[in-house]
């Protein structure tokens, strides 16, 4: 079995390479092996048999439960981490103690600091909005830090006691309006946690020419944590990219020396140059922004709690989760799994009417990973042809004039149709 590597920083991809991959549980059965053998149409048509995926079945959730009685096996960890790349379907949360989320656990086991959501709409699917093709944005979200770190105690419990006294007497805080029947919860977020996804976002919007990258936070409530995200984040730029960027905070400065034409003249200059524009919005500004100006923003860099909340309001914002995809990433170590955004919906499982769109198109974000591009594009042209003629699962189908639902098994047998049939 072939290995992916990393040398010096770079990636080293056999042509034959080897892909661990977690089945899922409900929908995860069956949109595993649809998305499989639509990503072996396309490196198939794409590559003419020069390059190859081989799967290699990994456990993890309720299969591995019943298999070996753990829900997230150490011989998964380590296949993971062996082979760099993996991709899973959704995973239900254990319930009754033990891990709190499996996708948490993976993300915080492997350091995946990077979750990465490119958001973007496909003709023929219908939006909520009337300007759905205005959306084309990637989120970095923060995955180890703020809210999500788990750090929090049981109202009435010992724990919350002791530290309820912690923070009266040794730190004197007098602002918690109802102290006895608090739970209270920790929100780390550190300058080194900023600047890795920061920099992460700006080496994003560099490589692949996207005009901007916004900082979105609640630091004008949260001024230490997301204020600092929103500080740390400028000055990484500032420091690491200031012949590639200009920022706000050198925009104001210019304003506050010169004036607001100097300062006009200085941002039109960058844009003219190419530079990328890092700017900050204040989140409740943001969603609402979304909405009514989505074109001026293409990649966001925001703490976890946030970019839960972005990530799904703009795939509702292009047709829904069924057809967002995600990754989560650490580019320092070349750790990803690629991922279904959506649950394991227990309701729907095992009748064959499932979207694997997500998953699709979370494969295509892995073989963009990989630097094979051209397999991912040619998945992209054919998902959009069949949304085009109305041709999709029922949740998107319902809504398309003269939509034809089409099976889960039928979906894919259509893409993979598409596939070949490109010149």
């Amino acid at each position: 079995m072939s290995k992916i590597t990393k040398v010096n920083g770079k990636l080293i991809v056999p042509d034959i390479v080897t892909i661990p991959f977690i089945e899922g549980d409900g929908v995860g059965a069956e949109i595993t092996p649809v998305c499989q053998e639509i990503v072996n149409a396309a490196v198939a048509k794409v590559y003419k048999g020069k390059r190859r995926i081989e799967w290699k079945e990994i456990l993890a959730g309720g299969k591995a439960f019943d298999q070996t009685g753990e829900w997230l096996p150490e011989d998964t960890l380590q296949t993971l981490r062996e082979y760099l790349v993996g991709i899973k379907g959704p995973l239900t949360t254990p319930i009754g103690g033990g891990i709190r989320s499996l996708n948490v656990a993976l993300r915080q086991t492997l350091d995946l600091f990077v979750c990465l959501r490119p958001v973007r709409w496909f003709k023929g699917v219908v939006s909520p909005i009337k300007e759905p093709q205005k959306v084309d944005m990637v989120i970095f979200r923060e995955n180890t830090e703020d809210i999500y770190a788990g750090i929090e105690w049981k109202q009435g419990t010992p724990e919350a006691e002791k530290f309820l006294k912690f923070l009266t007497e040794k730190m004197n805080v007098t602002k918690i309006r109802f102290p006895k029947t608090s739970s209270f919860g920790v929100k780390p977020v550190s300058i080194e946690g900023t600047e890795r996804l920061v920099r992460a976002a700006i080496k994003y919007a560099i490589d692949n020419n996207r005009p901007n990258v916004t900082f979105v936070h609640k630091g004008n409530i949260m001024k230490f944590t997301e204020g600092g995200f929103k500080l740390w984040g400028y000055d990484l730029a500032e420091r690491e990219f200031k012949d590639k960027v200009f920022t706000m905070l050198q925009y104001e400065k210019i304003k506050n020396e010169s004036g607001a034409d100097k300062a006009k003249e200085a941002l039109d200059k960058a844009k003219a140059e190419h530079k990328i524009i890092i700017k900050d919005c204040i989140c409740d500004a943001f969603l609402q922004n979304t909405l009514l100006i989505p074109e001026e923003y293409s990649v966001i860099a925001t703490m976890n709690l946030n970019g839960d909340y972005i990530s799904d309001q703009l795939a509702a914002m292009v047709g829904g989760i069924g057809i967002a995809p995600g990754a989560n990433i650490n580019y320092d170590s070349g750790y990803a799994i690629f991922e279904a955004t959506h649950g394991t919906a227990p309701n729907i499982a095992g009748k064959n009417i499932v979207n694997p769109s997500s998953l699709v198109l979370s494969s295509v974000m892995m073989l963009e990973y990989l630097g094979w591009n051209e397999a991912g594009e040619i998945i992209e042209k054919a998902l959009e042809s069949s949304f085009q003629k109305g041709m999709a699962t029922e949740d998107l189908a319902r809504f398309m004039p003269q939509g034809t639902s089409l099976k889960t098994t039928e979906f894919g047998n259509t893409i993979i149709k598409l596939i070949n049939e490109t010149k």
